[in-house]
């Protein structure tokens, strides 16, 4: 499978642990958004969005990390591991999108409100925005009280995955999450559990210069 990513970023990060948890290799793309690579015909025929992560799976294209994540688990995750990642129970199922959704519309998103008009606009620092973040891990401490992984149950989901991604460029940011207690009991405990969560950490690396003129 080709794999249209950029190092550092979040989304693509996700995609490549789930890709290490169903045991499937990705087939990997850099696509430099700087270089305007992105919006070269050949790669606007496969994603419209001309966004990354980008997954193409035998002429089928697919974006948006969190379809993705799906998408490799229940094509080829196995029997023994599927329920865990992405329980088959409607309910279960119903809270990992849930917290997926959490990720993308409200963590992921007040993440980037905040930090990319600085980056890529020069815009000054939105203090009401920085608020918005820690509204927003607020409520992940709350669905961690009292849990182990971020949609309940006895393994880690996608959502975990998803999540930890994103926290982990919350890290190399600089932003100081210490403070929710919960959120960072299960932020040290995943690196044991999620497979290649050691590469994640160095792949986010790549997005530490972008971070190093941002207020926090």
């Amino acid at each position: 499978m080709d794999f249209y990513y950029l190092p550092g970023s979040a989304p693509c990060r996700a995609v490549q642990m789930t890709a290490a948890a169903v045991g499937v290799e990705l087939n990997l793309k850099l696509t430099d958004l700087m270089k305007g690579e992105h919006m070269k015909p050949e790669f606007l025929k496969l994603n419209p969005q001309h966004c990354v992560p980008t997954l193409v799976d035998s002429g089928f294209a697919l974006w948006e990390s969190r379809a993705i994540m799906c998408y490799l688990v229940e094509k080829y995750g196995k029997p023994c591991n599927n329920d865990s990642l992405y329980p088959t129970d409607p309910q279960k199922r119903a809270i990992v999108n849930q917290r997926l959704y959490f990720d993308m519309g409200t963590l992921y998103q007040r993440f980037g409100d905040y930090y990319y008009p600085q980056i890529f606009e020069g815009a000054p620092a939105n203090e009401a925005n920085f608020a918005k973040i820690g509204e927003a891990l607020a409520f992940l401490d709350t669905f961690l009280e009292g849990e182990r992984f971020v949609a309940g149950g006895n393994g880690y989901s996608l959502a975990d995955v998803s999540l930890y991604a994103t926290l982990t460029t919350f890290e190399v940011a600089g932003y100081d999450f210490s403070a929710y207690v919960n959120v960072l009991r299960w932020y040290k405990s995943m690196p044991e559990l999620i497979p290649a969560s050691d590469k994640n950490r160095s792949w986010a690396e790549a997005a530490r210069p972008f971070f190093d003129k941002v207020k926090h």
